[in-house]
């Protein structure tokens, strides 16, 4: 599983975290690829909570 597809599956737009905070996004990016995604998301629970209202998906797959 890649990063965006973690990310989609959060329901968080890969895309606008992307550019809108691409120094977030690479840190996070990088260090999704050395632990396992629920190592993952027990790390970041509460900040992908924050991000999700940030950039949230439709069930479309695009923003809202």
């Amino acid at each position: 599983m890649s990063f965006d597809e973690y990310l989609t599956a959060k329901k968080i737009d890969s895309q606008r975290f992307k550019q809108t905070d691409p120094t977030l996004y690479t840190e996070w990016a990088v260090l999704f690829e050395v632990v396992h995604p629920d190592s993952f998301t027990v790390q970041k629970k509460f900040l992908l909570n924050a991000l999700r209202r940030q950039y949230l998906l439709n069930s479309e797959g695009r923003m809202t």
